[in-house]
């Protein structure tokens, strides 16, 4: 048997060409006469290219290509083959001695794997292949040693034009240049590879591979945060009859709720206000009949879900102004990097564009900007120059951190700058309640807002998207600064809230309202307040000035329910003390109890009293079914136990029959959203 080697050096005896000194010769001697030739050209400023016979035209050097191979026999193949291998491996022996120690992956996989983190990036490899197609010294040869010489010229410059070898990864990725074939297109799937079909490879191709790394992905975590506050107790009337709170009218809670519902979940109980679950829909209490600036109602029916016992129902009516104040709104935006989602700052920016439209030549818009630092995008400017407006909303990107604190300061500093006698000054804070840098605990923002607020500057918070929504702080500065708090997750919550009920949520009648009941303990032996834990009064506050409580603006409505069991009913959860008497506290037996509501006027110090008795024999208010549904709802989605076997088909049952009128579909939604709760809790 004969040596390979011995027969791989008998076929390149046979076949190669013997090497002719003279041809050699004359061949560099006209490369060279053409080189000076074409440097000639060019120093005397001209571009113009050599003609080209149709010999040394890129077709006819295909057809002398090809006309080649086909005289080719099979040796001569074998021995061409052979060749492109080894002037291949000459090309990369250089490449993988520029590898650093330990960058072969441990998985193995050949020499492209271990040259897969060593090529350059895409946009160089462009550049260097561009520059050697580009190289026109060795085109003007028709054969030689130029010619030959040329693929390792070309491979050399790619070489030596490659950027210096990244440090290895340590750890790189056993997938990383993981190669598959598809479908016969040439295509590499894995590692990043830019794949080419057949038909744009051309003769050779030069493979090169990006490592993919393992880099670990985003997550989000839930930061979500929603005050805290147990169910308020039931309470026995004679030692503890009087019970105090302060008005509520936001909304937040039940936006959330239907939110969590639609993604498919049911909500946190944290996020379940019950109060504002209620007040979220409008009932229909009569307007003051005189220039106060609300009107009191009060109903009592029976309770839907215990026997036994009945429901007390306050509602006040906010009195609208025969003209609306010019109102001086400074827009304060969340821009930091939590903002990017589009149901956050693109979404946001929807919302302000719809609110625009409902602003008159009086009212005046400044827009303020928080991430890292504060800023003011956008000087006090006149609504009706939408145009300027809505440029500077259009140029807000999300980035960076979000100092609330200093954005805070900077909105309150272009309020007072604004404010002149006879207007309303309101900050409107539109975030996702996440606070890191500044003041970022609800007490300090809260002493820092309660300073603030002396100026005659609302504050009214919107909420935006969900994930890190700081509910509890949003609800902090909201109540603090003498504003609403509202959560947008869709552009028709926006409609409802910056459109329809525009006026009632900017423009306040009265200020710091609270409300103190006072139950007769000869005819109610227990009583609790539905709703309404984050709002808790001490008895003390009711007649002090200087604590502050919720407002009401303009046309709106506040609906606060108990539940009260008549002294005698078997629904009594608690025994009689034995050492004492449940005695009347006035000599009217007919008063279940009595109401008092505190009030200011905007911009005074002083506040007025109303008070009203709420007899036994008083009627149900409009719509008092409606309310109960839906306080229903809430204490299910809370699981309150004193509510007995009542169910989600029971709230349901009473909601469809107490619907009544529904322009809008919010009660519809209602509706649908309670048969989801349902649906998602068994």
């Amino acid at each position: 048997m004969t040596d390979p080697l011995d027969d791989l050096k008998d076929i390149f005896d046979e076949e190669l060409p013997k090497p002719r000194a003279d041809h050699r010769a004359e061949t560099l001697t006209r490369a060279m006469a053409r080189f000076d030739e074409k440097n000639s050209t060019v120093r005397q400023g001209t571009e113009a290219a050599l003609r080209q016979t149709s010999e040394r035209s890129p077709m006819g050097r295909l057809k002398g290509v090809l006309t080649m191979m086909m005289n080719w026999n099979t040796r001569t193949i074998l021995t061409a083959t052979t060749a492109l291998a080894a002037v291949t491996l000459v090309a990369v022996l250089p490449v993988l001695n520029m590898a650093p120690r330990g960058s072969v992956p441990a998985s193995g996989g050949g020499v492209l794997e271990m040259m897969s983190s060593e090529v350059p990036s895409p946009s160089m490899r462009t550049t260097a292949s561009s520059d050697v197609l580009a190289d026109s010294d060795f085109d003007v040869v028709d054969d030689g040693v130029a010619a030959e010489a040329a693929p390792l010229i070309a491979m050399d410059r790619v070489i030596a034009s490659a950027p210096p070898a990244p440090a290895a990864s340590p750890r790189p990725s056993a997938t990383s240049s993981r190669m598959a074939p598809t479908g016969g297109s040439g295509a590499l799937l894995g590692g990043g590879l830019t794949s080419h079909s057949a038909g744009n490879m051309g003769a050779t191709q030069q493979i090169m591979l990006q490592p993919q790394l393992d880099a670990p992905q985003a997550t989000t975590q839930d930061t979500e945060a929603f005050p805290e506050a147990e169910a308020n107790p039931l309470k026995v009337t004679t030692e503890d009859p009087v019970s105090t709170f302060s008005i509520d009218v936001d909304t937040a809670s039940w936006s959330i709720l239907r939110n969590s519902l639609n993604r498919g979940m049911l909500p946190p109980k944290d996020s379940v206000r019950i109060e504002e679950m209620v007040n979220y829909f409008s009932y229909d209490y009569p307007a003051p009949a005189d220039s106060a600036p609300f009107a009191t109602h009060v109903g009592v029916t029976d309770s839907p879900w215990r026997d036994g016992t009945q429901i007390v129902q306050i509602g006040l009516q906010g009195a609208l102004p025969a003209e609306r104040p010019p109102m001086n709104l400074v827009f304060l935006i969340d821009t930091s990097g939590s903002m990017g989602q589009a149901n956050k700052l693109p979404l946001l920016k929807q919302s302000f564009r719809l609110m625009l439209g409902q602003l008159t030549e009086a009212d005046s818009v400044a827009i303020v900007t928080y991430a890292g630092s504060a800023g003011q995008v956008l000087e006090p400017t006149q609504a009706t120059d939408r145009a300027t407006i809505l440029a500077a909303l259009d140029r807000l990107s999300a980035g960076g951190s979000t100092a609330g604190h200093a954005g805070l300061q900077q909105a309150y500093d272009t309020a007072k700058q604004m404010s002149e006698d006879g207007e309303v000054s309101r900050v409107i804070l539109a975030t996702d309640g996440d606070f890191n840098v500044g003041i970022s605990d609800p007490d300090g923002l809260k002493d820092y807002i309660a300073r603030e607020r002396e100026s005659g500057t609302y504050l009214s918070v919107l909420g935006f998207g969900r994930g890190n929504l700081d509910d509890a702080t949003m609800q902090a500065l909201a109540q603090t600064g003498n504003g609403m708090a509202a959560y947008i997750d869709t552009l028709a919550e926006a409609q409802k809230v910056l459109v329809d009920q525009l006026t009632g949520a900017l423009v306040p009648i009265a200020d710091d309202v609270k409300i103190q009941v006072e139950w007769n303990p000869a005819l109610v032996a227990e009583y609790r307040l539905i709703g309404y834990e984050t709002r808790a009064l001490k008895r003390e506050d009711f007649n002090n000035d200087r604590v502050d409580a919720g407002e009401i603006g303009a046309g709106h409505q506040v609906t606060a329910l108990y539940e009260i069991t008549p002294v005698g009913s078997p629904a009594r959860m608690t025994d009689p003390l034995r050492y004492a008497s449940d005695t009347p506290s006035t000599t009217d037996s007919e008063e279940l109890g009595f109401l008092r509501l505190r009030y200011k006027a905007p911009g005074e110090d002083t506040s007025q009293l109303i008070e009203t008795p709420i007899n036994a024999d008083l009627a149900p208010l409009a719509q008092a079914d409606w309310a109960m549904a839906i306080a229903g709802f809430g204490q299910i989605l809370r699981g309150s136990d004193l509510i007995g076997d009542w169910s989600m088909g029971d709230a349901i049952a009473l909601a469809q029959g107490a619907r009544g009128e529904d322009p809008f579909g919010y009660r519809q939604e209602a509706i649908t959203l309670m048969r989801l709760a349902e649906s998602l809790s068994q």
